[in-house]
């Protein structure tokens, strides 16, 4: 059966954030098709609230049904399902660990623009120095 839950139970997680950011996009984009669809020119009015109103809901419909499609394909379901248990065995850095790493990375990144910023300046004044730069 086709809305049948491939796995049922397994990456549950990854599955259900996938399904939910895939049908936000989804939310999004027909909420644009909305508002773009008030440019229509339908002489009747009820006519044109209805066009306006339901191809986007029938749209956003279709896209949830392919979406719950393609995340329970087996290949998809499996590599999510895969993808949630490698997730589940990574040891993760303590709060230290983070601070400390954090602390080094900015360091490094002011010392060497530093660094950076005086080989230029040593550069431009030994090239002005033999003539090569204008003064």
């Amino acid at each position: 059966m086709a809305l049948k839950i491939y796995k049922k139970g397994q990456g549950t997680y990854t599955r259900m954030t996938s399904m939910i950011v895939c049908l936000v996009l989804a939310a999004f984009g027909c909420w644009r098709l909305y508002q773009q669809l008030v440019a229509i020119d339908i002489a009747n009015a009820t006519t044109k609230v209805w066009v306006q109103s339901l191809v986007p809901v029938v749209l956003f419909a279709i896209l949830a049904m392919i979406v719950h499609l393609i995340l329970n394909s087996k290949t998809i379901a499996n590599f999510m399902i895969n993808a949630e248990g490698e997730i589940k065995k990574v040891s993760w850095s303590t709060k230290q660990e983070i601070v400390v790493s954090t602390y080094i990375v900015i360091s490094v990144v002011i010392f060497m623009a530093v660094f950076l910023g005086a080989m230029d300046i040593v550069f431009q004044l030994l090239f002005r120095g033999i003539g090569l730069l204008p003064s």
